[in-house]
Order: C-alpha cells, then sequence, then structure tokens
C-alpha cells in the first residue's frame, strides 16, 4: 500500500469513526488526507470500497487478537486471554475500534462472524473443563468482552481493571 492509501485509509478511519460513515463524504476524506478526491475513487472505487478496506484491515487486526487465544492449548489460558483482551487494546488503536463498534449499529454490520473463532475456542476450553452449558458460557463472555470493549472506547468511568479481576476470580483463573 502506498503513502497516500494509507493517508487517506487513516483519514476515512476517523471521520467515519467521530462522524458516520454516511456523515462522512469522500471530499471530507480526501481533505482530511492532502489528497484529491479522484485519487479516492482510483484506488478504492468508491466510498463503499475505502469501507471495506477498513474492515478489512479489522478483520485482520481482530485475527491477530485471536491468534494467540485460538491456539493455547490449556482451557484456562483460552479464558484468561480472552479476559485480558481489552487491557491488549492500544489508546492509539482507538479511533479504529471505535469504528469497529459504530458500524455495528450505523449500517447494523454484525460481528458475529468475525468473532466465531473465539467462540469455538471459548467453547472447547469451558467444554474440557467440564462447564455445563460451554456454548453459553462462551457467548456470555464474548458478550462481557463486546460490552467492556465499547465502555472503554466512550470513555466510561467503569474500573475496567477491576471487571477483569472478578472475571479471573469468577472462573476460578
Amino acid at each position: 500500500m502506498t503513502e497516500k492509501q494509507e493517508k487517506i485509509l487513516q483519514a476515512a478511519l476517523q471521520l467515519f469513526a467521530r462522524e458516520g460513515f454516511h456523515a462522512t463524504s469522500t471530499s471530507k476524506v480526501a481533505k482530511k488526507a492532502g489528497v484529491s478526491e479522484g485519487l479516492i475513487f482510483r484506488h478504492f472505487g468508491n466510498k463503499e470500497g475505502l469501507l471495506q478496506a477498513i474492515l478489512e484491515e479489522g478483520e485482520n487486526r481482530l485475527k491477530s487478537l485471536f491468534v494467540d487465544i485460538v491456539m493455547e492449548p490449556n482451557p484456562k489460558e483460552v479464558i484468561r486471554k480472552t479476559i485480558e483482551m481489552t487491557d491488549k487494546i492500544d489508546v492509539s488503536d482507538y479511533d479504529f475500534w471505535k469504528l469497529q463498534f459504530k458500524l455495528k449499529w450505523e449500517l447494523e454490520i454484525s460481528g458475529d462472524k468475525k468473532m466465531e473463532p473465539l467462540n469455538m475456542a471459548l467453547t472447547n476450553a469451558f467444554r474440557k473443563l467440564n462447564y455445563e452449558s460451554p456454548e453459553l458460557e462462551a457467548q456470555l463472555l464474548i458478550l462481557f468482552i463486546d460490552g467492556l470493549g465499547s465502555a472503554v472506547l466512550k470513555g466510561s468511568k467503569l474500573n475496567s481493571d477491576q471487571m477483569i479481576q472478578l472475571l479471573l476470580k469468577k472462573y476460578n483463573i
């Protein structure tokens, strides 16, 4: 990817995350990126193509977050790493993750398919630990991660460290 393409994606990411996809025009993205609007169309086709490139980057980032969890053979470690995942998000990536949450609502994009590897790893971990409802425990933990991530990104006063410690204690980890 060229430097200009990266500038375009970064500008789009910031604007989409703050103002929303529908409220952001390609001319606004071009101005923020310091490029011509035609360059956006040449590289990405249209605004939807620009969004698609950002979403693909999102899938790559999720995969990199999940790989350590999915490859972990110890079921307690799978659960611990999942619970602690929200603490691993770098503040400099907040716009990126805010956009992922915003798109769930604005464009009704479901993240279920993206979360499937994590769901499977957690279900298997809970099954190995003989939990009564491994599928439901996995879903509960994913809902927690989703909710905690959303709260952190919105700047909630919620103490995420305390929440993480509570869950680690709940699962005896």
